[in-house]
Formats: C-alpha cells, structure tokens, sequence
C-alpha cells in the first residue's frame, strides 16, 4: 500500500525540505493568482472557447456543494487540509509524498481564502476564476493541484506497488 508509515527515504529531512517547498509554492502561486484576478476584476468571460477567466466565489464545497453553510464547509476544508497533510507525511514512497504535497499545497490555498476572504472570518468564499468551456463551473490552481495532486498520488501509490510486488516462480509440474 501506498500511505503506510514512511520509510528512511521519504523521512529524510531534504525529502521533507521539498515537500514544504512544494506546498508552499502552490499555495503562493494560489493566491498570487487570485489577488491578480481580482485586481483585474474581470467582466464576463476573457479567453478562447476551451478556456476563459470568469470570476466566480465559491462559498460553498465543489460544485457550490453546502453553499449556505460557510461555516461548516470551512472546518471540512480544514479537515481536509489535515488529512492532506497526515497523508503526505506518512507516504511510503517520494512520489507518493511530493504528489501529497501539491495536494495539501492547493487545500491550504483554498483554505486560506475561506479564512481570510470577504465576507468574514472562517466565513470567505473561495476565488474560482479558470473555466473551460467543456465543464460547467470555475476552478483556481488550488483546485488544479488537488486533482492532480491526488491523480499522481493515486497512480505513484498503484506504480510503486506493482514494483514492489515479487512474483513467485511458479512450482514446476513433475510428471510421473
């Protein structure tokens, strides 16, 4: 299995050192993006027909899930982000622990906007603000890393335990 406790390789202090520094470059490039968009303030939607910028606040889960309970979705994005991090720390192999970081990286940045973003405390709504034409709804580079984040952990976990994976020779057949 890919999340088990983390052997010397992921624990290594330099192994630890990029992980930090990957979650912290998303979460950076996350809200660098945001407070540029919004700056902008964009009307309508600029760009071409696969992908435009739409400013949109989520205040609700994916897809505006619970939008009229900021509260409850803050702390469920807190516990996600915990569980990101818990995960990412744990990780068996490198790969699995950077894809990790990415992901834990884009909850915080996501988290930090329910935090600390309009209208209130803990009450924010996410700044979404990349659509692509062939899928309904606005997402930000949080979202980004997330996804594919948790698609290169997924893929790194089901590599690494392919590797692992010793196949047995098979008992020849005697014959009589």
């Amino acid at each position: 299995m890919g999340i088990v406790p983390a052997d010397a390789a992921v624990r290594s202090a330099r192994t630890w050192r990029i992980m930090g520094g990957l979650a912290v470059a998303v979460l950076a490039a996350d809200q660098v993006s945001k407070s540029l968009v919004l700056a902008a303030s964009p009307v309508g939607y600029a760009g071409n027909g696969w992908m435009s910028v739409h400013l949109v606040r989520n205040t609700g889960a994916s897809g505006g899930l619970a939008s009229g309970h900021p509260v409850l979705v803050t702390l469920s994005a807190l516990a996600v982000t915990a569980a990101a991090a818990w995960f990412a720390l744990r990780a068996r192999s490198r790969g699995v622990a950077l894809c990790l970081a990415a992901v834990l990286g884009g909850a915080a940045g996501n988290l930090a906007d329910r935090i600390f973003r309009a209208p209130a405390l803990g009450r924010g709504g996410v700044v979404d603000w990349i659509h692509f034409g062939f899928r309904s709804g606005s997402l930000d580079l949080a979202d980004l890393a997330i996804q594919f984040g948790a698609l290169g952990a997924v893929i790194a976990i089901l590599v690494s335990d392919r590797a692992s994976t010793v196949r047995e020779p098979r008992p020849r057949e005697e014959h009589p």
